[in-house]
């Protein structure tokens, strides 16, 4: 009788005692980003921004390309909520098209720079004998001017690649290619450093001493560390893509005149910000919305994902 009291008292102490949750870096981070009041709500801006541009046309059929004289220059009225520019075109559907463009510039310009930031970073930390040649060659893009620079390729390559894959495809191609090529610095110099300090880690020496390939080290146990630094980077990124997107186009060497985009759209309200100056507004407010949201939410995942964050 007493050996079975003893045996049931330590499992009714397991009982009282809660168990605690596995906890990983990613559920903290979350925990952590949930807390930050400007992070969540460039979260949700961001969400209805994206709601906006890609599903508001499945409700709003208006055709953003229709003219019509009659209703040109008119403020926002039930018909058209945004108004109409001075050909009569429904400036709410011309928005949501912009926003279609600029949002997938912005993120197919930061795929290519967080790719080569990634790879530059990685194999310069990692690689010694590498390291001065790409830290250099880092320095000397970070010194180019990159607007100028965008402008004159935008010159050089515009005329050909619309010939060969079509006005919008062209545009598209060129104006993502060249601000991705041009974006990739700052995210190098911040995962070599990543790279330098993690490198050093017992894990990553143990796994040497075994026998690993250094591309298999850089990619099992170095890339999964130095992730979190890429997200952050990357959200910088796209809303730097927005902006340099819409400054090309604000200058006439973006997408074609037809095709509509955001940076387009202030281009073509600058002539008429006395009398109608609905058809600037708006955009200027929707890229001003999601340029700040993306930076409330970098600023957040920066917070979220630093290890001395975590409690």
């Amino acid at each position: 009788m007493a050996l079975s009291a003893g045996a049931a008292a330590p499992q009714s102490m397991d009982l009282a005692v809660p168990r605690r949750k596995n906890r990983t870096l990613w559920g903290d981070a979350w925990v952590q980003f949930r807390r930050n009041k400007l992070a969540m709500f460039g979260l949700v801006v961001l969400a209805l921004l994206i709601i906006f541009a890609f599903g508001g046309p499945l409700i709003y059929t208006m055709d953003g390309k229709h003219i019509d004289i009659v209703n040109s220059s008119q403020g926002p009225t039930l018909a058209h909520p945004f108004g109409t520019d001075d050909l009569g075109r429904d400036l709410l559907a011309r928005n949501m098209t912009g926003g279609r463009i600029s949002i997938s510039v912005g993120f197919a310009a930061m795929l290519i720079a967080m790719t080569l930031g990634a790879a530059i970073g990685l194999i310069s930390g990692y690689i010694a004998r590498l390291d001065g040649i790409l830290m250099r060659f880092t320095d000397m893009m970070f010194a180019l001017p990159q607007l100028p620079l965008l402008l004159v390729l935008s010159g050089l390559f515009q005329e050909p690649l619309r010939r060969t894959l079509g006005q919008s495809l062209g545009a598209f191609i060129l104006i993502v290619s060249v601000i991705g090529v041009l974006g990739w610095m700052s995210t190098a110099r911040i995962v070599r450093g990543s790279v330098l300090s993690i490198k050093e880690k017992e894990y990553v020496e143990a796994a040497a001493n075994v026998g690993s390939t250094g591309s298999r080290i850089m990619m099992r146990h170095i890339l999964p560390n130095v992730f979190s630094a890429i997200i952050v980077s990357a959200t910088l990124a796209m809303a730097a893509a927005i902006l340099t997107e819409s400054t090309l186009s604000f200058l006439g060497l973006g997408f074609p005149s037809d095709v509509a985009t955001w940076g387009r759209l202030l281009y073509e309200g600058k002539d008429f910000l006395t009398s109608n100056p609905w058809i600037s507004l708006w955009p200027g407010i929707l890229i001003s919305l999601t340029v700040l949201s993306i930076n409330f939410m970098g600023d957040g995942l920066r917070d979220a994902l630093d290890p001395r964050q975590r409690q």
